[in-house]
């Protein structure tokens, strides 16, 4: 623990970076809270989320006795975030911004600005992770890279959002929450006496961003591009929308002029219609097979048996509170695709735009987007 002592914590105004800048402290560390501005605007009821949250954050530094600074994102996390979820939206997918700001934003631009302006020896966050260098980076090795673990509690485990996190950030970064269930997280909180965080309500909705009604905030940045629901068996137009941008696979439709609930099974970016499924559990919802493009492998390199075999066994998962599923990866002919396999049945909704999440027991392997998806024809 010699080689790190000064430690920036990402205090994010919640309960899970208020118990980890905590944590360092008992431990013996030095440090210093950093509250991250990525978004400055305000919601639907005039409240600006980012204010509310640094006022948490000011509050809970200041019990804990430990310097706050606040570092401004806004341009990066529009530049490299939003804008590109905006591009996905328009072309009918649907992306998950979260795992595009640990990439860009946590791992990148926050870690550097810490190291090389704060001149802290790490950096640290709530997430619910681990990594190979241990909790603390107890077990750090300068000349190797780092795996990314599972936390210990797999259902608040958030390795799937730091899929894509690259390897500077990601080998000196300590996760003190990571072997912690989130009901131990709170009861710490709440014995500190930080009640500000202890029962504050967890964060939802886009990162950054926060809860918000999806399809009004999209249609701010995205212009209306009004098409036709059909039934993708008989071919019979059963509704209209406003945009593709506003609608996921899996999500119902709601027709109001329709008795029976609709569920949309597949999205046409050329002519904007969308085609849905009666039923929840509709045949064509489910598939076991869909192709991934832009892979992204934590250790920096393609795992050695795709490398040699042009194809290799995992595990894999594409949300996070999901459990792990056998897969089969295999390369195909165009460039950087892969085709991906489930080897233990279909599963639902699996989304053009969201991470496939690749897994090798409790280690995070790394991530590809989805392109394109195989239904069954139901």
């Amino acid at each position: 623990m010699a080689k790190f002592r000064r430690i920036a914590c990402g205090i994010s105004g919640g309960v899970d970076s208020s118990v980890a800048a905590l944590l360092l402290l008992r431990k013996g560390f030095e440090v210093i809270g950093v509250f991250m501005r990525n978004w400055d605007q305000v919601e639907e009821d005039g409240i600006c989320q980012a204010d509310k949250d640094l006022e948490d954050g000011v509050l809970v530094c200041k019990k804990l006795g430990i310097q706050l600074v606040e570092v401004n994102f806004v341009k990066e996390y529009w530049n490299l975030v939003f804008s590109e979820m905006l591009k996905d939206y328009s072309r009918g997918l649907t992306p998950n911004p979260d795992v595009l700001c640990n990439s860009y934003i946590k791992f990148d631009c926050f870690y550097n600005h810490c190291i090389n302006r704060l001149e802290v020896d790490a950096i640290a966050t709530g997430h619910y992770a681990r990594t190979s260098f241990g909790l603390y980076l107890d077990q750090y090795k300068e000349n190797t890279n780092v795996k990314l673990l599972q936390a210990q509690d797999r259902f608040q485990d958030q390795t799937l959002f730091l899929s894509r996190s690259p390897q500077p950030g990601l080998r000196r970064c300590l996760f003190p929450i990571g072997n912690m269930v989130k009901s131990h997280v709170r009861q710490l909180a709440a014995e500190a006496k930080l009640d500000v965080v202890a029962r504050k309500k967890a964060s939802v909705g886009l990162c950054f961003v926060g809860e918000r009604n999806f399809q009004k905030f999209i249609r701010e940045y995205i212009v209306d591009r009004p098409g036709d629901f059909i039934d993708i068996h008989t071919g019979q137009i059963v509704g209209h929308h406003k945009g593709i941008h506003l609608w996921t696979v899996g999500q119902r439709s709601r027709l109001s002029s329709i008795g029976k609930p609709y569920f949309v099974a597949k999205k046409d970016v050329a002519t904007g219609n969308i085609f849905v499924a009666h039923g929840h559990d509709h045949p064509v919802l489910y598939s076991n097979e869909f192709l991934v493009d832009n892979a992204f492998w934590i250790s920096g390199v393609e795992p050695t048996k795709l490398v040699e075999d042009k194809q290799m066994e995992c595990q894999f998962k594409f949300q996070h509170t999901f459990p792990l599923v056998r897969c089969h990866i295999e390369k195909t002919t165009i460039n950087d695709q892969l085709k991906v396999v489930l080897l233990d049945g279909p599963l639902r909704a699996l989304t053009p735009g969201q991470y496939s999440v690749f897994y090798e027991g409790e280690v995070c392997l790394g991530s590809a987007q989805i392109i394109q998806v195989e239904t069954n024809s139901g």
